[in-house]
């Protein structure tokens, strides 16, 4: 990550900023995923629930981090 990449990041920024509302999403579904967690423990389902959203929250950075390492400088 040392290079300097500025295409890269601009080329990424719209699909990045998509990723952003997902991951705005995710957070409320993890939110929701740790209610009923909570709510009923027994329930599996709502545990990968919540690591999906996860994964959605970190999608902008994974995003941004591709894009920058797929144009050479």
């Amino acid at each position: 990550m040392g290079d300097c990449r500025p295409l890269g990041f601009l080329l990424g920024l719209p699909f990045a900023l998509v990723a952003l509302v997902l991951s705005l999403l995710g957070a409320i579904v993890w939110l929701l995923g740790s209610l009923l967690t909570c709510v009923c423990p027994c329930c599996c389902c709502c545990a990968g629930v919540a690591n999906v959203a996860m994964e959605l929250m970190t999608l902008p950075l994974k995003i941004i981090t591709w894009f920058t390492d797929q144009i050479p400088c």
